[in-house]
């Protein structure tokens, strides 16, 4: 198997069938070779930096019913709630003040902001914080709507693909959702300008191999920004209830394995991570991850911003979030930068 990931190391890419027998065939030492392999390309490009970006989620409205979401539109038992312009800028005042370079404003697909709204929300934190980039991630919208976004000051949009196979993202989502538009969007968040990222998760129902090795085609011909990949976790009031979680050690594999095919690619270690395992974020540095999230949203909200279930961090003020990850990313031998942290896959 060291065979498959030399080939992916120098040529960048696999077939299919390769994909499919690298990820079945893994083992614990084939991932300890990869993540050596990982480390050391992380290192040429981005060094032992790791880039933070400020988590500000301000809506958990949807109009979407994805059966493994808690904030979907049908689970009735969700505390919904809506941040004001203000409330949104005192996130990114406060956090700006802590070091934060970037502000990621994620929320449902939440007709309560248009794009009049949320142009305007943009344009004050550009005005306030001029030296900061913006990264959106609300969803399917159409082109001209991405092209006012980003218009109005946003520099990035994260969209992850889910999966990239039809007929498994059927199964994932209600009938009004299709793999192909979903697709379509991030090909339009490129044509817009956008530093763009995407992303699948890990362990979802019904996944396999095939359709792993499909994720990983499809984003080596997107040639994306960013990468954003965690465990699938489930949550309590949705149809997906009571299945297993997607492992700690697949979605690392798979952390190690996109490093390789996009050496510069920008690669979160997620919340996610970090709740499946108490050493998770680490743990996804080391495998090649080179940026962490924490939260900036309002202590009193967070909680409910729920889309699986354990969420942590979900008490810490902004201030104990950052301080944390940087105690943990030290010790692991990283540094936390206050720095943009633009990707270097242009």
């Amino acid at each position: 198997m060291k065979e498959l990931i030399d080939k992916l190391q120098e040529s960048k890419a696999l077939s299919k069938h390769e994909w499919t027998v690298l990820i079945e065939g893994r083992s614990p030492e084939l991932a300890e070779y990869l993540f050596r392999q990982a480390r050391s390309v992380r290192h040429r490009y981005y060094g032992r930096d790791v880039y933070v970006r400020g988590l500000i989620e301000f809506t958990n409205y949807c109009k979407n019913d994805c059966l493994y979401c808690g904030i979907r539109k049908s689970n009735l038992k969700a505390s919904r709630y809506r941040l004001s312009k203000e409330e949104i800028l005192s996130c990114c005042k406060t956090g700006y003040s802590l070091g934060f370079r970037t502000f990621v404003l994620q929320g449902g697909e939440d007709a309560g902001y248009d794009d009049a709204r949320l142009c305007d929300i943009i344009s004050a934190i550009k005005t306030g914080w001029p030296d900061c980039a913006i990264t959106l991630s609300v969803g399917e919208r159409s082109y001209d709507s991405y092209k006012a976004l980003r218009d109005a000051g946003a520099d990035r949009y994260l969209l992850r693909h889910e999966t990239y196979d039809a007929e498994h993202y059927a199964k994932l989502h209600p009938p009004l959702l299709k793999a192909a538009d979903r697709q379509d969007c991030l090909w339009n968040l490129k044509k817009a300008g956008y530093q763009v990222g995407t992303g699948f998760m890990v362990g979802s129902p019904y996944q396999t191999a095939g359709h792993l090795a499909e994720d990983m085609m499809f984003i080596k011909e997107l040639d994306p920004q960013m990468v954003g990949i965690g465990p699938f976790i489930p949550h309590h009031d949705t149809p997906f209830a009571g299945q297993p979680s997607g492992t700690l050690e697949l979605t690392l594999f798979m952390l190690g394995l996109l490093r390789l095919m996009i050496p510069k690619v920008l690669l979160p270690a997620t919340t996610a991570l970090g709740t499946i395992h108490p050493q998770g974020r680490e743990l996804g540095i080391q495998a090649g991850a080179n940026v962490v999230m924490p939260n900036l949203s309002p202590t009193s909200v967070r909680k409910d911003y729920a889309l699986y279930d354990n969420k942590i961090c979900t008490g810490d003020e902004a201030a104990e979030c950052r301080n944390c990850l940087e105690r943990r990313m030290e010790s692991i031998g990283y540094h936390v930068v206050t720095a943009r942290g633009d990707s270097l896959n242009k």
